[in-house]
């Protein structure tokens, strides 16, 4: 046992690359689970310009890389104001309203419910009814007590979120003018010989940011085609329930499917079944339709080239350690191990020929 474990750590950490691309890659992760929290705004800056740095190099094709970086960062400022002080406070009006207007909801949906184990006797009991409903109201009072805890006693995260709207934007316009420097010597204290990093790289880099930009451009259309035909048709909550189709769009697979039931259920107790509710859950569905048919293939095109297996298992594991950050990155996360686990053997290959060659080239000397 302790022969082939040998073997095993010599054959894939002889290199020293190897063994100083792991040593990275476990150190990295030491300092995200120890000092996430506290280093937040810098991994949230570092995300932020690295989606600007497309625009900025369209910019500079035109114009000096300084005003590339101004112009495109005074404009994302101006988008984020907007987005803040015009669209967040209509969305928190209305989650606030849901969350009131909660047991209303509760008391016509257990009407409903309470029919089945009359008409359905030998499928539901009423017992079995009755457990659901109060599972049911006891999450929504947890909800609305947590909404009405971060609205009025909440300091902590108030300080907290007024350090990101301060720290941020700072980060974001340094990493903007900056990355390349910054980059550049942190890369001072790699080896020179760095194939195999220069190798993940090449392939992470063009897929991590094909996903990231192509997911916020998604999030951006997908949300707002549904306020449009949210707010056009009068159904109540609609920039809510607009953001949450928006947002659903980071979870692979399962986001939709999940975030159907608010809309059908909002719908439902708006018009109950008219023409209305049929004529809006068509429209709902045409839009997933077209964003899974026509937005994703545009967007993504081959870059992410996962199977959706990886991709469920990914969402869960990274979902499960991060929450929602570890949800939206799963897929960049899995891309990730897929190119160490691709280019590790290739490179220990690489590194076994070339020392074959040399010893054949001694011996015929």
């Amino acid at each position: 046992m302790i022969k082939i474990f040998s073997k095993w750590i010599h054959r894939y950490f002889s290199d020293e690359e190897a063994l100083l691309l792991f040593l990275l890659l476990i150190g990295a992760l030491v300092v995200i689970l120890t000092l996430g929290k506290a280093l937040a705004p810098v991994f949230f800056s570092i995300i932020l310009a690295f989606l600007m740095q497309g625009a900025v190099q369209r910019c500079n094709r035109f114009m000096p890389r300084k005003l590339s970086v101004l112009i495109v960062f005074t404009s994302f400022m101006t988008a984020f104001l907007a987005f803040m002080l015009v669209v967040m406070p209509q969305i928190w009006r209305q989650l606030v309203t849901l969350l009131n207007e909660a047991p209303r909801i509760m008391s016509e949906i257990q009407k409903v419910l309470l029919l089945l184990p009359e008409r359905y006797p030998e499928l539901v009991a009423e017992q079995q009814i009755r457990q659901l409903i109060a599972i049911a109201a006891a999450e929504i009072g947890k909800a609305w007590q947590w909404a009405l805890t971060f609205s009025l006693h909440s300091i902590t995260n108030i300080v907290a979120l007024l350090i990101y709207l301060i720290l941020v934007p700072i980060l974001v316009f340094f990493f903007m003018r900056d990355g390349n420097y910054l980059a550049g010597s942190l890369t001072a204290y790699l080896p020179e010989k760095r194939d195999m990093m220069r190798r993940i790289w090449t392939e992470m880099d063009a897929q991590i940011a094909n996903y990231i930009r192509g997911k916020v451009i998604e999030i951006l259309i997908v949300g707002s085609v549904s306020y449009v035909v949210f707010a056009f048709m009068g159904l109540n909550y609609a920039a809510l329930l607009a953001l949450m189709v928006g947002l659903s769009v980071i979870i692979p697979y399962i986001g939709a499917a999940v975030v159907t039931l608010p809309v059908a259920g909002v719908a439902f107790f708006q018009w109950g079944w008219g023409s209305e509710f049929i004529t809006l859950m068509t429209a709902y569905f045409v839009i997933q339709a077209l964003d899974g048919n026509v937005l994703v293939p545009i967007l993504f095109s081959e870059a992410v080239n996962l199977h959706p297996v990886s991709i469920i298992v990914a969402v869960l594991v990274f979902g499960s350690l991060w929450g929602v950050l570890g949800v939206f990155f799963a897929i960049p996360l899995a891309t990730l191990v897929k190119s160490v686990v691709n280019a590790w053997p290739k490179a220990m290959e690489h590194a076994h020929d070339g020392q074959v060659v040399d010893s054949e080239v001694e011996q015929e000397r």
